[in-house]
């Protein structure tokens, strides 16, 4: 069978990082996923662009999948959770009654991001759950986007890490969890982007690694069919 998730240490804690890009935390039985981007496609073709409108469907529909086989209870957004801050009105029924359904099943927190400035009350309450900035959760810092200069355990977005690689002539792009090592107790993640309508940014570019400073060394984490696998980015030493 096929493992649908792989499990390492961060910061004294085991925590599982999905195929589906979603990250597990066991003892707080909680799913975190990082920039959804729901409405990104409603949103382009307001603009002119017209894309096939089914991204927050199936966005929602690998949450739900990502729920099922963890069995997490608890679900914790990274911010950017719609493309844009009226994005919440402009979901279509199906898919309004998919997060209807999993907001009312599970604890479910968001944490907010610059793309979700400016959503006003009547959009919140199309989503359900909680809305906080950022928050601490058993020691660890739960934010939008990674802050220089942070110390404490800290797991955020923002950012689409993919690694980048060249391998006989072929170029590989795959989204990636970010990781920089400060320790056994100590160290920082940026979450790959969950939305099934997202780009991404090289994991080892310079605002990436400079956001995560200060670090020991960096190092990206991609889930391939049967294994997790760690490519070094950066070290100090």
């Amino acid at each position: 069978m096929v493992p649908v998730s792989f499990a390492f240490p961060f910061c004294g804690e085991e925590f599982r990082l999905t195929r589906s890009n979603a990250l597990y935390w066991p003892r707080e039985n909680a799913l975190l996923v990082a920039d959804l981007h729901l409405e990104k496609a409603s949103f382009f073709a307001s603009h002119g662009q017209m894309l096939p409108p089914y991204d927050s469907r199936a966005t929602l529909e690998r949450l739900a999948a990502a729920v099922r086989e963890t069995g997490a209870r608890r679900v914790y957004t990274l911010g950017d959770n719609f493309h844009d801050a009226g994005g919440a009105l402009r979901l279509e029924g199906h898919a309004a009654g998919m997060l209807d359904a999993l907001t009312r099943a599970l604890d479910f927190v968001w944490v907010t991001g610059n793309h979700d400035e400016g959503q006003d009350e009547e959009g919140r309450k199309v989503c359900g759950g909680t809305f906080v900035e950022e928050l601490e959760l058993a020691g660890m810092v739960l934010r939008h986007e990674a802050k220089k200069g942070e110390t404490r355990p800290e797991l955020s977005g923002h950012f689409h890490p993919r690694l980048q690689l060249k391998v006989r002539d072929k170029h590989i792009r795959r989204p990636c969890a970010v990781v920089s090592e400060n320790g056994a107790a100590s160290g920082r993640m940026i979450l790959p982007a969950f939305g099934s309508l997202t780009g991404g940014m090289n994991a080892a570019d310079p605002a990436i690694l400079g956001a995560m400073q200060p670090a020991r060394a960096i190092h990206a984490m991609v889930t391939t069919e049967r294994k997790l696998a760690r490519f070094p980015l950066w070290s100090g030493r």
